[in-house]
């Protein structure tokens, strides 16, 4: 077996028909942890969607690990400490440990708000990738003489 895995999550217009959580008491709609049906070791993952003028209706904080929040559509607020920040399309935000945070969508939101959030802990991540190699010999799998042999 190979080491990959792949798993559909659907559009992103599709992320509010997600059903999930962590466990059951903090389960909702519109959210999917996915790293719960793949095999992950070292980060996680979750769509999130949130219609207009809903919010998390909680704070939360880690000791541990540290998010990365990559929102793709709608607009929204995130409360991080004592800050509000605007979010929406194209904003990326890093949340470290110790810093609450909670999120809402707009409610003049055009859309829902969605995003991924992205999970990690453990050793720090170097510079540059450390463990990589590359194979410039090795043929692209969608060039015509690869697909043709």
């Amino acid at each position: 077996m190979s080491e990959y895995e792949v798993v559909e999550i659907g559009s992103l217009d599709q992320w509010r028909s997600h059903f999930g959580g962590f466990d059951e008491s903090r389960s909702r709609d519109g959210r999917r942890i996915v790293d719960h049906e793949l095999t992950m070791q070292y980060i996680g993952l979750s769509a999130n969607a949130l219609r207009p003028g809903e919010e998390a209706g909680y704070w939360h904080t880690h000791s541990r690990v540290e998010e990365l929040y990559v929102f793709l559509g709608g607009r929204g607020q995130m409360g991080l400490d004592d800050d509000v920040v605007e979010v929406g399309p194209g904003t990326v935000i890093r949340v470290g440990q110790g810093v609450w945070r909670t999120w809402r969508a707009l409610p003049d939101s055009g859309e829902e708000l969605r995003w991924l959030c992205v999970r990690a802990g453990g050793e720090r991540l170097p510079h540059l990738p450390d463990d990589s190699s590359r194979n410039p010999e090795k043929r692209m799998p969608w060039a015509e003489d690869a697909r043709s042999e």
